[in-house]
């Protein structure tokens, strides 16, 4: 379980990175070459999606949960923005339901 939430948390970080770079080259006038590492960034997170064991969309479902809290992970470390109490009961339901997903009992 352990390993999963890793790998979804690498997931999710690959991602965040993927869309923040062309956010900078659009919003805060970077570099066009902000692009390439998007894309290998993007790449990555797609790639990183396929080395999840359970069904695809089981595998997105879930990966939601990790991806709102490494968001707000992002607000607060790189955006300097703390997350306010309502921020964080949102990544605890978030987690929950993942939880409920992953965890969840399968029908053979």
């Amino acid at each position: 379980m352990l390993k999963t939430f890793a790998l979804f948390a690498l997931t999710a970080l690959a991602e965040i990175v993927g869309c923040w770079l062309p956010w900078l080259w659009l919003r805060k006038g970077g570099s066009v070459w902000l692009l390439l590492p998007a894309a290998v960034a993007l790449a990555l997170f797609a790639w990183l999606l396929t080395l999840h064991p359970t069904a695809s969309g089981r595998t997105y479902a879930a990966y939601g949960g990790v991806y709102v809290s490494a968001a707000l992970a992002w607000l607060w470390l790189v955006d300097g923005i703390r997350p306010t109490r309502w921020d964080v009961l949102g990544v605890a339901l978030c987690l929950a339901g993942m939880a409920a997903i992953m965890l969840g009992p399968r029908q053979a």
